[in-house]
């Protein structure tokens, strides 16, 4: 399908037929207007309304409306149809499977929908960078080149800021920093054009950039989360981690593993003195579960706190029980107030053995563990876990935290960045 607006093609493949109407062509107009919006799309007051208003009946009247409020439904709420007739029972809870089933499409072919506006709006941005770079490049164009480009694609399309001098440059410089390389130029349209601005901004290095444009697109974060995680510094902190996976767990999982730990995790969201008890802390972390989990690294699960096991007669509890949704595995988690000490791998260990002989299903992977502590000196981990025989990382924990100067120096070489940035 051919956008007359700015001439570029979406594909019928991607777009819904739902909404092949005129309204793309405003829905498409109105996306180009990034500077100062929402930090997704998905967010946007109204794109939502443009695609509710292209897929929603005559007659709707909100999310709270009732079906016998709306006279297009055909039924009301005691299963009868329009004209005094009654829908027999056996038909009322069928009728009601096919419209969460309808109402489930649309909502998906929306999403559908904005994703593929946004791959599109992204790779056009790309292309007058490039369009951009290359007249430079042949014919010498200076600054004032870009200023009457601006200009007149403003006249030509009045109210579109993505077209202002500031955001052309940006256009130029995305094409110049991710055509260059083969594993960035695939990612182009894979997030929006505000995170990429944000990845470009803070990050330098060209495998920073690759994990932070994965994770966003696997955890959605918007472009205020990702500013948070890179402030966070969750690139150094996922590769610094502390486990002995390299023994301990099979190698189809293992680098999903490694980035499933980190080596210190942030809850800059709680409201806890430097003292605390470790009861504290766990209650204060299960009140904020969606900020703990989203912190674990957005695939946990809780299953429970103070997870009770019995063993010969006597009880055991473990903190905080995790289960991690693409390892398929058990996530213990002990948290710990103080320094690291060695014998918390033995009880992690009796802990991991008991989950995987009473809890895990057959078709799970073995449980993992996560010691948490405030403080840990990293050659006594080493030491700890150099003979443990289950799957255990030890990390710490901050409520604001910024990467101790000595252990910047310490990431892993590029090919073993690579191959775990694979694994995302």
């Amino acid at each position: 399908m051919q956008d007359k607006t700015f001439g570029f093609q979406l594909s019928s493949k991607e777009v819904s037929p739902v909404h092949m109407s005129g309204s793309l062509v405003h829905l498409t107009t109105s996306l180009v207007h990034l500077e100062g919006s929402s930090d997704r799309l998905i967010e946007n007051p109204a794109i939502l309304s443009e695609l509710q208003e292209i897929a929603r009946p005559a007659h709707w009247q909100g999310p709270g409306a009732r079906d016998s409020d709306n006279p297009s439904s055909g039924r009301n709420r005691a299963g009868k149809l329009t004209g005094g007739k009654t829908m027999p029972d056996d038909l009322t809870y069928e009728y009601g499977s096919l419209l969460t089933e309808i109402k489930e499409r649309v909502r998906s072919a929306q999403y559908a929908a904005l994703r593929a506006i946004n791959h599109e709006l992204v790779q056009l941005y790309y292309d007058i960078g490039h369009l951009i770079a290359e007249r430079q490049d042949d014919q010498s164009w200076g600054r004032s080149i870009v200023k009457q480009l601006s200009e007149d694609l403003q006249r030509e399309f009045p109210g579109v800021a993505g077209f202002s001098v500031q955001n052309l440059w940006y256009m130029r410089q995305f094409y110049l920093a991710y055509s260059g390389d083969p594993k960035l130029q695939p990612l182009v349209g894979e997030i929006g054009w505000t995170q990429h601005l944000v990845i470009m901004g803070r990050c330098q290095d060209t495998l920073q950039r690759e994990f932070y444009i994965r994770m966003s697109k696997k955890f959605g974060w918007s472009r205020n989360v990702l500013i948070h995680q890179i402030e966070n510094q969750t690139y150094e902190k996922t590769l610094l981690n502390q486990t002995n996976f390299d023994r301990t767990i099979s190698p189809d999982i293992r680098d999903q593993a490694k980035l499933a730990v980190k080596d210190e995790y942030t809850f800059d969201f709680l409201e806890l003195g430097n003292e605390h008890s470790e009861r504290e802390l766990e209650r204060a972390l299960l009140t904020r579960i969606e900020d703990f989990l989203l912190a674990m690294g957005g695939l946990f699960a809780c299953m429970g706190s103070q997870f009770r096991l019995e063993i010969d007669g006597r009880e055991f509890f473990i903190g905080i029980l995790l289960y991690h949704r693409r390892l398929k595995c058990l996530v213990a988690l002990d948290l710990k107030i103080g320094d690291f000490e060695p014998e918390y791998v033995g009880k992690m260990q009796f802990y991991l053995s008991a989950l995987d002989t009473q809890i895990k299903e057959e078709e799970e992977n073995p449980s993992i563990g996560i010691i948490l502590c405030k403080n840990k000196s990293r050659t006594i981990v080493e030491y700890a876990l150099r003979d443990a025989t289950r799957p255990i990382g030890v990390a710490i924990y901050r409520i604001v935290t910024k990467l101790p100067k000595e252990l910047e120096g310490q990431l892993p070489g590029p090919e073993e960045i690579i191959r775990l940035l694979e694994e995302i």
